[in-house]
C-alpha cells in the first residue's frame, strides 16, 4: 500500500512563514510529479506548485516569489516553503503524487488527507 501524508500546517500571522512536508511511503517503485493544491472554503481547489522528478517546477501566479517547492527523492518527500504569507493563503493544503508501486506498475495519483493553513492576526 502507498500512503501520502502531509504535515506542517498551522496558524501564522500575516507576513510569516510555514513549511509544509508531504511524505510518501509504502511499496514505492518510482515517484513522478508531486504537486501541492489548496482549497479555501467556498472556492475551487487550485494548483499551488508542482515539481517533476527531475526538479522542474511550476507555480501559481498568486504564489510566485513567495512559495518554494522542493523535493528530497531519497526521502520520498516534497516540501512547500511558504514565506510572506497573506490571509488569502488560508486554505487546506493537500499533496498529490504520481507513484508506481510493486503492486501497481502503472503510476497513479495518490492524495494526502490535507493540512490546514490559517493566516490571521
Amino acid at each position: 500500500q502507498v500512503q501520502v501524508v502531509e504535515s506542517g500546517g498551522g496558524l501564522v500571522q500575516p507576513g510569516g512563514s510555514l513549511r509544509l512536508s508531504c511524505a510518501a511511503s509504502g511499496n514505492i517503485l518510482r515517484i513522478y510529479d508531486m504537486t501541492w493544491y489548496r482549497q479555501a472554503p467556498g472556492n475551487q481547489r487550485e494548483l499551488v506548485a508542482s515539481i517533476t522528478s527531475g526538479g522542474s517546477t511550476n507555480y501559481a501566479d498568486s504564489v510566485k516569489g513567495r512559495f518554494t517547492i522542493s523535493r528530497d527523492n531519497a526521502k520520498n518527500t516534497v516540501y512547500l516553503q511558504m514565506d510572506s504569507l497573506k490571509p488569502e493563503d488560508t486554505a487546506v493544503y493537500s499533496c498529490n503524487a504520481r507513484i508506481s508501486s510493486t503492486t501497481r506498475w502503472s503510476a497513479i495519483y495518490y492524495w494526502g488527507q490535507g493540512t490546514q493553513v490559517t493566516v490571521s492576526s
